[in-house]
């Protein structure tokens, strides 16, 4: 079948991922996802407002409409065609953070999202409490953070869920969520690929400053009032489900808010909403233990399988889920290549004042290519990219630091390469982590723009993790298109999702593999002494600017 007859047809599916600052739309080839048949996209920026950094709900959607117009443009513009209709869509987005809504579906407080670092009480009470490390950004230290300090809105409470699982709702009117996004929100039991049973009855029992807590007793008009029981935590998150299971149908309404243009038809099916961690790994055939994945955009994290449980508690690791409910370890870091794009555009000006304007692509690939050429440590030259807070570096802020002593050597190379050594610095103290935990990797696969530059980041993040890193074709499509394969998987549901994407989706992928190169290995690992020696500097920063 041909380009035209399959989207003409709706032999096709369609991804969704609003990422930290774009909104993808990827189209592929239901029978051969590998084949992307066109792509849209939207960027956009979350604000720093009273304290907490959000997105309006308002930009969700004018975003999602202007990412899927131009989709539909690309198709148009490909293969002659517009599509209409789809066998199966899938919606991704950034995990963890704090939507909360009251009975009547309307938003309480602004969306929170992972990046905010203002959870360090509640998370400390609830690692301490389930025994398993509870992030900052995750949905259930927001919402205890919300009971803790009293929050007006906490009494009205209906349901809590994250922005995947936000527009999946609009879009079919189903509250479900992947279980791989909902191990962002609360622990997951491996045994029965849903909330820790024990754990949600552990929350339910704590004391609260909740003004509906029983606990709390009125004298009103000289009678004993006692306030009605804050719900369960259970009826407040969405049902979970797992790769391949059905998640609803397009509703009218649901059409009309991607396409106020009335061509997208209603009643396509759904898979399961996903975060970002989750498409990452299926769009890197890192679904099976022992394989993992490394995803690099505004924040940084990697995603190992595990083989067996982890002997301890780890501040620096979370445990989440794939997208049909394996175990995995988590080195998540809130900053990776932001800092990094913000001295591209440095350069990308200055080129523009000397009469040479270079476009943002052709930027990034002179810089990387030069990074290449710089010494293996960064020439003694020490970056840290913290925009926001570093709780694997002990940070509650950011502060972007570029530092070197008087020995250092100052080359663009240099500098350079140390930018690109810092998207990868908290990253691999976590690592280190795992390696001392005696975790064993058979692969490591990466994705994201920042390796789009062939064998630049991959080659040295192959050295600073000191294991072999592959790359596919797909790798800078990222998540929208991991979302796209998870709606194909639906029509393969009868098959696991590692069988599927092994036998199917990746079959015959081509992959580009960087083996670590000794001297990458030892500059890396002397930069890493330094980054560490340096945090002080940073902490300093943080509390003095």
């Amino acid at each position: 079948m041909s380009a035209l007859d399959s989207i003409r047809s709706g032999r096709t599916t369609l991804g969704i991922e609003l990422g930290s600052t774009r909104i993808k739309v990827c189209l592929v080839d239901a029978d051969d996802p590998q084949t992307v048949l066109a792509v849209g996209g939207h960027a956009w920026e979350n604000s720093y407002a009273d304290g907490l950094w959000t997105y309006a709900l308002d930009d969700v959607w004018s975003g999602l409409q202007a990412a899927y117009a131009d989709l539909v443009a690309d198709a148009k513009r490909r293969h002659g065609v517009s599509p209409e209709t789809y066998a199966a869509i899938g919606i991704s987005a950034m995990m963890h953070g704090y939507l909360a809504f009251d009975d009547a579906g309307e938003l309480l407080v602004p969306f929170r999202t992972w990046r905010n670092t203002n959870t360090t009480a509640a998370a400390a009470e609830l690692s301490a409490l389930f025994g398993v490390n509870i992030p900052l950004r995750w949905s259930v230290a927001h919402y205890r953070q919300a009971l803790l300090d009293a929050e007006p809105h906490v009494d009205r409470v209906a349901s809590i869920t994250t922005l995947a699982g936000y527009v999946h709702e609009r879009l079919t009117g189903r509250r479900v969520l992947g279980v791989g996004d909902a191990s962002g929100m609360f622990p997951i039991d491996p045994a029965t690929r849903d909330y820790d049973r024990e754990l949600l009855d552990r929350f339910d029992g704590l004391p609260s400053q909740d003004p509906r807590a029983p606990r709390d007793l009125q004298v009103r008009d000289g009678r004993d009032e006692t306030h009605t029981p804050r719900p369960s935590l259970r009826a407040l998150l969405p049902e979970v489900l797992v790769a391949g299971q059905d998640a609803g149908t397009l509703t009218a309404d649901g059409a009309a808010l991607v396409d106020p243009t009335g061509a997208l038809r209603p009643g396509i099916p759904f898979c399961p909403p996903e975060g970002d961690a989750g498409t990452g790994m299926v769009a890197t055939n890192a679904v099976a233990p022992r394989t993992g994945n490394v995803s690099a955009g505004t924040s940084i994290f990697a995603m190992v399988v595990l083989d067996r449980a982890l002997t301890q508690q780890h501040h620096e690791l979370d445990l989440v889920t794939t997208p049909a409910g394996d175990p995995v370890a988590m080195v998540h870091c809130n900053n990776g290549a932001s800092e990094l794009g913000e001295w591209a555009g440095l350069f990308g000006r200055f080129a523009e004042a000397a009469g040479i304007p270079l476009d943002r692509d052709r930027v990034f690939d002179v810089l990387l290519r030069e990074a290449l050429t710089g010494a293996a440590d960064a020439g003694g030259l020490l970056a840290y990219n913290h925009l926001a807070g570093e709780p694997i570096a002990g940070l509650t802020d950011g502060r972007p630091l570029f530092v070197r002593t008087p020995d250092s050597t100052l080359s663009l190379a240099n500098v350079m390469r140390a930018q690109v050594y810092a998207v990868f610095g908290t990253l691999a103290l976590g690592m280190r982590v795992l390696d001392a935990e005696g975790v064993q990797l058979d692969r490591m696969f990466a994705h994201g723009g920042l390796f789009r530059t062939a064998g630049v980041a991959q080659r040295f993040l192959a050295g600073a993790l000191n294991t072999p890193v592959a790359v596919g074709e797909t790798a800078a499509e990222g998540g929208a298109w991991g979302i796209a394969v998870l709606a194909a998987h639906l029509a393969h549901a009868d098959r696991s999702l590692a069988a599927y994407l092994d036998d199917v989706v990746f079959a015959d992928a081509a992959l580009t593999v960087a083996a670590p190169d000794p001297a990458d290995v030892a500059g890396f690992a002397a930069y890493l002494d330094r980054y560490r020696a340096g945090l002080a500097v940073e902490a300093a920063a943080v509390e003095h600017l």
